[in-house]
């Protein structure tokens, strides 16, 4: 992928940020057109893709016909990202030197001014840039729960952020001209701590894998990586919205009680910007609510082609799995027989309610010395990624809850 291809990825992944921003404020007219700009920034991207795609299939055809030489042709090879990437992952696998060539590519995709920690240098090869925008990329989905939340990058493996409380509603004084300022009521400031956490795991690739192409290995670890960092990030701002919750749960009987949440709970400029995040069997409930006229509340979001819900043509709904967001068993007296369950509707604006400290650093090295992969002719493929979760603004966000009793 050459650096124009690389800018319009980012551009795209931009522009659909935009649009869930836009819908996320009730701006649909600007959300509809800044959907029109995405679908050109699309339709370019595809274009550009194929071209690409047809000039080294015409320059593969003209060599294998002998109509054309190759001229540095595998010195070329290297210069791919991907390609140097592999290598030198190789080279460690096989604790080998890697070639030189290799190492300058790779050196020279490291944009990023993010480095691995200090006391974990030598553990592992940093993932380049750009092959970690398609990990991002590959990873977007609508139960990607860190789009919805705030997410600051960060240079060092922990810090402090001051928060100053009730900002939105503590108006400046007035200032005369040439006037001292007048004194005024101190400002109240929440200290958030972070501190940059390693998330980690091993893939499992066969021998035969390895002696495919780069991009097909980069694109079996992508794929994995994608699935993994989502899951575990997605673990990560579920705990600790429940943790945020824990005891102030609010029950969801009735439209009444829904409408309760966001006209009365929330703060009217928390509730212009809120988003609902339940489970499937949440979502079931949401789904069957009717008005006082027998239709239902839910409506189609005319904005997303995954034909995405909103509460009172509001309130996009992102449905999570009953195994990502679990229900609350409802226990017998005994402790051991289910009545039924309490299923989670949280309500609110992730994005001031949370933030994600971003460490930017995924790293990957390969070993096949760990239990039960020798014998299997097997590879170890272990991958590290770095981030903390922290609550900001506890007030920003409800947890409702329906109970369901089990029949029978």
């Amino acid at each position: 992928m050459n650096k124009e291809m690389q800018k319009l990825l980012k551009a795209i992944n931009d522009k659909k940020n935009e649009v869930k921003s836009l819908v996320n404020d009730g701006k649909l007219d600007k959300a509809k057109a800044a959907k029109e700009e995405l679908r050109e920034l699309q339709e370019k991207f595809d274009l550009l893709f194929d071209l690409e795609d047809e000039e080294r299939d015409g320059i593969e055809d003209k060599v294998a016909a002998g109509a054309a030489k190759v001229i540095g042709g595998e010195k070329e090879d290297k210069k791919n990202v991907v390609k140097a990437f592999v290598n030198i992952i190789k080279a460690g696998f096989l604790k080998t030197e890697p070639d030189e060539e290799d190492v300058k590519v790779y050196k020279d995709a490291l944009t990023s001014t993010v480095q691995p920690d200090a006391d974990e240098k030598g553990i592992g090869v940093t993932i380049p840039e750009d092959i970690r925008t398609e990990i991002i990329e590959l990873r977007r989905s609508s139960d990607n729960l860190e789009q919805y939340v705030n997410v600051e990058s960060v240079a060092t493996k922990s810090g402090t952020r001051n928060i100053e409380a009730d900002a939105e509603s503590t108006p400046f004084d007035n200032v005369d001209e040439a006037a001292d300022f007048p004194d005024m009521d101190e400002p109240e400031f929440r200290q958030i701590e972070y501190k940059v956490k390693k998330k980690g795991g091993i893939l499992k690739m066969t021998a035969e894998l390895l002696e495919d192409t780069a991009q097909n290995i980069m694109a079996y670890i992508n794929k994995w990586i994608a699935k993994k960092t989502k899951a575990t990030r997605n673990a990560m701002i579920l705990k600790v919205l429940g943790e945020m919750t824990t005891g102030k749960e609010v029950v969801v009987s009735n439209l009444d009680s829904l409408k309760d949440i966001f006209n009365e709970t929330l703060d009217p400029a928390i509730a212009a910007t809120s988003i609902i995040i339940t489970n499937q069997s949440g979502f079931n409930y949401l789904d069957k609510l009717k008005d006082e006229d027998g239709k239902y509340i839910l409506q189609t979001d005319p904005t997303q082609k995954t034909k995405g819900k909103l509460l009172f043509g509001e309130y996009p709904i992102v449905k999570m799995s009953k195994k990502v967001l679990k229900s609350t068993p409802i226990l017998d007296v005994d402790g051991q027989t289910v009545k039924g369950y309490k299923h989670p509707i949280f309500c609110g604006d992730l994005k001031e309610a949370i933030t994600l400290f971003d460490r930017n650093v995924l790293t990957i090295d390969m070993n096949d010395k760990a239990a039960g992969l020798w014998e299997k002719d097997m590879t170890g493929i272990k991958v590290r990624d770095r981030f903390d979760v922290q609550p900001v603004d506890e007030d920003a966000v409800v947890k409702g809850e329906v109970t369901e009793m089990v029949q029978g």
